[in-house]
């Protein structure tokens, strides 16, 4: 079983920009249950289910609406985080763009068992495309009472409105995307408070990836154990993962958690392309590790990849075969990062500036010992000191491209002389 259907199960079945048509399918019945179920009941379904977030920090989904709801405010808001600013990741997109109305869903019950009644969909910049539809969406739901006041009769109310981000990779940052909504630069916030206690308006903020939303959404419907009939004990149900690079057949796929990166790769994304060698798999997006060819059976959940230094992440998955080189792919992976730090951080700003100097070294040949001391010392700092999770994570690939690896972060002098003793 390589590729399944649990959250993507209406995917090519309806008309994804029809209301009518996804109402035909079952659309909204998980509303419908809970609104006669009532929330704990449906809290209750989902800690069982044991999902856990979809963005990248895998936080338990139930603990996190928990903590919602207990926050206490007239005013409180559930944002969908669908910014997917991190390079190799456009699996939201596919959710956007075939299933608006289950994410639409998916907030309304957020909003019902976090006592929220306003909502907003965070979607970046370089998704204008699908901007009108998904308002489109927004606005048949009105006009059926699936928005609105007194939802399908019941006491709950719920708003819904579309923000669209600036492009910025940081706004992904709960704290960043608050601030990009107020109008102001993205920039994230220290903390205490947090996010959930003063976010947008500086008022209990729920900010939640789209995938979580949609995932609810089949959790409520099928149950918690038609979801954990997928994956492992400790990484339950499945995940829509995001293939691209040296690949036959990339996409988006949905996957039940415990497959080996190299089942993903040649059983569903048609293995490398041109019969090459593959060299290396980045895991997670631009912040994710980087995983050698001869790790690739390493089953894909959220305790074999920490073994190896690695997190799930945003579900991307970046494919590099033999032609390619990984202190070149770091390259650019440190020119984004540079690009896109927001600058509010010491440890991240001048960080990014002092990789950049390093790998230009390192590149052209010219690096030396004190070159790889500094370099120790950057990543260091970055992530135990960085301000946000962007600035913590960016040190990731480079410490995993160190551990896999080794021999590409060594002097000249070094090498020739380790090439000596062979």
């Amino acid at each position: 079983m390589k590729q399944v259907h649990f959250i993507t199960e209406l995917f090519d079945k309806y008309d994804g920009r029809s209301l009518q048509a996804y109402l035909n399918v079952g659309g909204f019945a998980s509303l419908q249950k809970t609104i006669e179920i009532g929330s704990e009941a449906v809290l209750t379904e989902i800690d069982a289910s044991g999902l856990q977030g979809r963005g990248g920090a895998a936080y338990p989904t139930g603990k996190k609406l928990r903590q919602a709801q207990a926050e206490k405010a007239a005013r409180k808001f559930v944002v969908c985080n669908a910014d997917e600013g991190e390079p190799g990741t456009f699996k939201d997109r596919e959710l956007l763009k075939c299933n608006i109305y289950q994410v639409i869903e998916g907030m309304v019950i957020a909003g019902i068992c976090t006592q929220s009644q306003e909502g907003i969909i965070y979607v970046r910049e370089e998704y204008t495309n699908m901007h009108d539809e998904i308002r489109n969406a927004i606005a048949e739901c009105y006009s059926h009472n699936y928005l609105g006041k007194n939802i399908l009769g019941s006491p709950y109310n719920f708003d819904l409105k579309l923000f669209s981000g600036a492009g910025s990779y940081v706004c992904g940052e709960g704290f960043a995307m608050c601030e990009s909504m107020e109008g102001k630069s993205g920039r994230p916030r220290s903390k205490p408070p947090y996010v959930k206690q003063e976010g947008f308006l500086n008022l209990p903020t729920l900010v939640i990836n789209t995938e979580t939303l949609s995932t609810i959404v089949s959790i409520i419907k099928h149950g918690a154990d038609s979801f954990r009939r997928y994956g492992t004990e400790e990484s339950p149900g499945t995940k829509l993962i995001s293939i691209s690079g040296k690949v036959n057949r990339p996409g988006v796929y949905e996957i039940p958690f415990g497959l080996t990166i190299r089942e993903i790769i040649n059983d569903l994304a048609g293995g490398i392309r041109n019969g090459k060698k593959g060299h290396f798999v980045q895991i997670g997006g631009a912040s994710g590790g980087i995983l050698p060819e001869w790790l690739w059976d390493t089953p894909y959940t959220y305790e074999d990849l920490a073994k190896a230094g690695l997190s799930v992440g945003s579900g991307a998955i970046v494919v590099a075969d033999e032609d390619n080189s990984l202190l070149d792919y770091l390259k650019v992976v440190q020119d984004f990062f540079s690009h896109e730090s927001c600058g509010k951080c010491t440890p991240c700003r001048e960080g990014n500036r002092q990789l950049r100097f390093i790998f230009e070294r390192i590149t052209d040949g010219t690096v030396t010992v004190a070159d790889y001391d500094r370099l120790e010392i950057v990543l260091d700092v970055m992530g135990k000191a960085s301000l946000c999770g962007s600035g913590k994570t960016e040190v990731v690939p480079f410490r995993t491209a160190q551990r896999y690896f080794p021999e590409l972060f060594l002097t000249k002098e070094s090498l020739e002389a380790k090439k000596a003793v062979v």
